[in-house]
Formats: C-alpha cells, sequence, structure tokens
C-alpha cells in the first residue's frame, strides 16, 4: 500500500499554544495547524550535525530526519500516532503528531487516590500495550523504550504510544541462518523508487518495514538480534545489560515493569543508584508482594530473566489475567476507564512564542558544550 503524502509544515502559519516539555533530543510544543491541535516535536538541527560528526557518518541533509518519522509514516494504528507534517528551517526541524490532552500513564496513575490502579484498569490498559506492541513486533520493530511516560492517553480514552526515538528495526535472517527456508520470512521485492522513505536517516541501519511478513512477527529466531544499549534506567531488561543482543522479547520485559508499577505504584528493580539498580535487574526477583493473583504471576512470567523463557505474545494473550477479553474488540471499547474531560485548549490565547530561538535557547549550551569537548565548531 502506498504511503500516504505527508504534508510540509509552514513554521509562519503555526499557531503556538504551550511548550509541552523537552526531551534529550527535542522540544515539544502544543500548535494549531489549520484549527487543528498538534504536538510538534523539534530538534535543533545543529545537534544533528554535531552527531553526524562524532559518528563520522556520511548522511545527507536529506535523509538526517530520525527513525521515528519513518515508523509514524509506517503505522496505520489507532493506538500509535499519525505523522501530521514535517517541518524544515536553517535552525530546526520537526514533525507534528496527534495531541493527547489525557497527558500520560503516569500522570493519570499520580492523580489516583493511592496512586495506583485497580486490576480492572490494568487489564484494559495492558491489553491495548498489548495489542500496540504486537503491531509493532508485525512490523519488525522494537519499541525498546515502554514506559508510563511513553503512553499517552488520547481524547476518546485509549491509549497512543508515542516516542519512538530508540526503536530499531530487526531484519529477517537468511535461510541459512535459522536453518530453514520454510519458517523464514522472505523480504518482498524491493520497489524501484528508493525514496519512498524519505525521511528515514541511513545512520539508523533501518530498512522498511515492508520487507517483515507478519504472519512470521512472533517468531524471533527467525530475526536478527540488536547489539545496541538504549533505554530508561529501570525499564532495561537483562539481556540489553548483559550485552548478548536482544529481540521483540525485550518489549516484553518492560511491560512486566509497567505493569508491576501501575499495580504497586514503584519499579520492582530501583536501587540506590544505577549501579544498583542493574545489579538487582540482573540477579533479584521481583518482589510481588500480597496473595497470589493472576495479575501477579503474569508480571512474574513477563519479568523472568531469560528472554527464551519469558512468557511469549500468544501466551500473555491466553493469560487468565485476560480471561474473557475479546482481543478483536478491545479497541471498540466506548467507554475507557478514563476519558478526559473537555479540553481548555481551545480557549487558551495563542503565545508569542519563536520556536526557532526557544529550541536554540534550550539546546545550543548543549551544543558549544560539545564543541568545546570535541575541539571543532559547527557552522
Amino acid at each position: 500500500m502506498a504511503n500516504p503524502q505527508i504534508p510540509a509544515l509552514d513554521l509562519h502559519q503555526l499557531k503556538v499554544v504551550s511548550a509541552l516539555g523537552r526531551g534529550a533530543r527535542g522540544v515539544v510544543f502544543l500548535v494549531r495547524n489549520n484549527g487543528e491541535l498538534f504536538a510538534l516535536k523539534t530538534i535543533l538541527k545543529a545537534s544533528i550535525t554535531n552527531k553526524l560528526k562524532e559518528t563520522d557518518c556520511s548522511c545527507s541533509e536529506y535523509d538526517q530526519m530520525s527513525f521515528e518519522q519513518e515508523v509514524l509514516r509506517l503505522s496505520q494504528h489507532p493506538l500509535l500516532p499519525k505523522l501530521g507534517g514535517v517541518l524544515s528551517t536553517e535552525t530546526i526541524i520537526g514533525y507534528a503528531i496527534d495531541y493527547c490532552p489525557g497527558r500520560d500513564l503516569n500522570y493519570l496513575r499520580k492523580k489516583q487516590t493511592d496512586r495506583m490502579f485497580s486490576d480492572g484498569v490494568i487489564r484494559f490498559y495492558a491489553a491495548e500495550l498489548v495489542i500496540a506492541l504486537e503491531y509493532l513486533h508485525g512490523l519488525g520493530i522494537v519499541y525498546r523504550d515502554l514506559k508510563p511516560e511513553n503512553v499517552m492517553i488520547q481524547a476518546n480514552g485509549h491509549l497512543m504510544l508515542v516516542d519512538f526515538d530508540l526503536s530499531t528495526k530487526l531484519t529477517p535472517k537468511s535461510p541459512s541462518e535459522t536453518g530453514s527456508k520454510q519458517n523464514t520470512p522472505l523480504p518482498k521485492p524491493e520497489p524501484k523508487n528508493t525514496n519512498r522513505f524519505p525521511f528515514f536517516s541511513k545512520c539508523y541501519s533501518v530498512h522498511p518495514a515492508e520487507s517483515v511478513d507478519n504472519s512470521e512477527s512472533n517468531d524471533t529466531h527467525s530475526f536478527s538480534k540488536s547489539n545496541s544499549f538504549v533505554g530508561t534506567e529501570e525499564y532495561i531488561a537483562p539481556e540489553m545489560l548483559q550485552g548478548t543482543g536482544h529481540d521483540f522479547s525485550i518489549d516484553w520485559w518492560s511491560l512486566g515493569i509497567v505493569l508491576h508499577e501501575m499495580l504497586y505504584g514503584n519499579t520492582p528493580f530501583k536501587g540506590i543508584n544505577r549501579k544498583d539498580t542493574f545489579h538487582r535487574i540482573l540477579s533479584t526477583a521481583p518482589a510481588l508482594a500480597g496473595e497470589p493473583t493472576p495479575l501477579r504471576d503474569l508480571i512474574r512470567k513477563l519479568l523472568v530473566k531469560d528472554p527464551k523463557g519469558r512468557i511469549s505474545p500468544v501466551e500473555i494473550k491466553g493469560h487468565d489475567f485476560f480471561r474473557g477479553v475479546d482481543w478483536e474488540k478491545v479497541l471498540q471499547i466506548a467507554r475507557p476507564p478514563f476519558v478526559p474531560g473537555p479540553s481548555d485548549e481551545d480557549g487558551l490565547d495563542v503565545n508569542k512564542i519563536d520556536i526557532e530561538a526557544f529550541v536554540q535557547g534550550v539546546f545550543q549550551v548543549d551544543v558549544q558544550q560539545k564543541e568545546e569537548a570535541n575541539g571543532f565548531m559547527i557552522f
């Protein structure tokens, strides 16, 4: 299926409502474009140029957009954001995605009286996370950064998984690597137009998702592994710490961490410092306080340290915790546990924020420090 044409955004036509926040790689703004609200993620171009020099990567400006944009272009799912437009100026690059007025799952949890969810609420959100991860895995994409802050609440109360900065694409193994031609998903022929994904970066070593046969997506043995070390400290899986390579099962470990956090209000392996946290991840069993329940059993099976012994997607969906869940109708639920109230954004005045100056002000210090440390200047 052809990818829809993604419109180019005009910075001068965007109406900035507010700055939503900043991360390690960019600043996110709430903007209006033709009356519609979007979350606009922006990155300082100089920081990308700096990274390209650090990694000695010969990418053209055309190829410097992040892997996240490829995922957004490819994904056609109600639990994943859609790419609403791309932006490029002399100073910044950016892209707009759906705005979620319910904020994130961590924010919602902290609004609860005891800062924890009931089993029924956890079941709903867990089911949607399973569906979203299965879809990504079907595209050959490992998410690698599942945490409550990356799980947003849409206006209809359903989840939206965002932020694919740390995601990667696993390529199917060749028949000689798997030892079986029958079980190996074969790549489909590449189209002649090699620029059909114009915003993915060659530096990220990614491949078009169409090369993956979705019917075999759960067979991790048919796919290569990644040896990257990425993620958020308390959610990192043991195999990533061990450097033995990781595949789709790393996302199921992170799901176990998120379910533990929703049930108990904290992550299971947090230590007094980073080293202690990593030690606990590698050597300590999760303390699942309370009487045995299907939820605690599911968490325990997700947090098996050996990925080969970790519960599989099919087993997850058939687990007692999800007994009675009609997986075909989860996304059709009209009244999720929490539906954001009437949005106040339409009544907010547009702030006179210069997006380019704002992003430069936030990140220019970081860039200058890196320049001085590496002994070169960026022009």
